[in-house]
């Protein structure tokens, strides 16, 4: 396997979309959303040791969930763990994931993935992920992956591709023109008719040098706190440095810091039964159905005169439900949410009503 290719596996937001299942000690990537066995940050891990060695993958997530990732992948060391001591968003956890594999690699060719995504065909996926690192290796490029969309989804970013000139070595590859942030349902139908839109899959694939020189040119502000610390990376003077270096660094995305500047960016259009898991909706798209369109997890689960659901259930907990139709129906711990799928959008809000009414008890 080729030792110059690395992965960062992004693991420290807190996925409050889906709470009840998803809480702040205990966020949806830790938890087994899919009832396969595995939590989602695992299968992800194990989705990559298919594409570098596996101490080569790096795992960023918020101090406080160290201890959860080392027991759900106990085989790897603490170097391998990069403990946020605060959240700043995605640019500054790659800032911090570039000089880590700085000091060990220059030649690094890196993979950027969030930790809660689902891939249905992981055989093309690592396809997809070979080539674009072939494409990396080649090229001064940021590249990212675009998916080929099934529907206007609203809930999806979107990248516009321009449509002449595509990369002769990988003909998917195609160099971008705009990135949309999540339109209303009109402007996503025009997107799907226009046929050059992808929705933003949030992973990114790019050589060391080409990322280190990015962030020089677009977020420097970014990049020299995190420079300052060279001599510190992998040593016991590397926390002390990186909780001083988040202090004073600013809350910003990739996506916006860099990706919707610079001039070297190209997306790879793929379909790999790809979903960002951000909401409830999300997962039942995925779900098994019943007869009645029903997406249930739970073996005590009862169900009259009731379809297009969604129902996650204890498996000890019996429930009885009776003439619900498009509904999100979740019990988890102390907490029962009973909301329509159409206002799940609502869900972040009502945590935050929760927690200004309740407290921290129930978040």
């Amino acid at each position: 396997m080729n030792n110059d290719r690395y992965c960062v596996i992004m693991a420290g937001g807190v996925g409050s979309r889906f709470w009840p299942m998803s809480k702040k000690a205990h966020p949806k990537q830790f938890l087994d959303i899919l009832g396969t066995g595995e939590t989602l940050l695992q299968q992800t891990f194990n989705r990559f040791k298919k594409i570098c060695p596996e101490e080569n993958i790096y795992i960023v997530t918020n101090e406080i969930y160290r201890d959860l990732v080392r027991i759900q992948l106990p085989d790897i060391n603490d170097e391998q763990v990069l403990g946020e001591p605060s959240l700043r968003n995605t640019a500054p956890c790659i800032a911090y994931a570039n000089y880590k594999i700085l000091d060990k690699n220059p030649e690094a060719k890196i993979v950027v993935a969030p930790s809660d995504h689902i891939i249905l065909k992981e055989d093309i996926f690592v396809e997809v992920i070979n080539s674009a690192l072939e494409a990396v290796t080649k090229n001064d490029w940021l590249l990212t992956l675009g998916i080929t969309p099934s529907r206007p989804d609203t809930g999806y970013g979107y990248i516009q591709f321009n449509e002449a000139q595509p990369y002769q070595d990988d003909l998917r590859i195609r160099k971008v023109k705009t990135f949309t942030e999540k339109p209303n349902l009109e402007i996503a139908k025009s997107f799907l008719e226009s046929g050059d839109f992808l929705w933003n899959s949030g992973i990114f694939i790019w050589s060391l040098k080409s990322i280190l020189s990015a962030f020089d040119n677009y977020l420097p502000e970014v990049n020299d706190i995190f420079k300052e610390g060279i001599s510190k990376y992998n040593t016991p003077d590397e926390i002390p440095f990186i909780e001083k270096a988040y202090s004073v660094c600013k809350n910003i995305s990739i996506d916006y810091g860099i990706m919707e500047k610079a001039n070297n960016v190209q997306v790879l259009a793929s379909e790999f039964g790809w979903s960002d898991l951000g909401t409830w909706g999300s997962l039942f798209t995925l779900m098994k159905k019943d007869e009645n369109e029903n997406a249930v997890i739970g073996k005590n689960v009862m169900l009259y005169n009731s379809k297009s659901n969604v129902i996650n259930m204890p498996k000890d907990k019996l429930a009885v439900i009776q003439g619900l139709e498009d509904y999100i129906v979740v019990e988890n711990e102390e907490i029962l949410l009973i909301c329509k799928k159409a206002d799940e959008q609502n869900i972040r809000q009502i945590v935050n009503d929760v927690k200004s009414e309740k407290g921290e008890k129930y978040i």
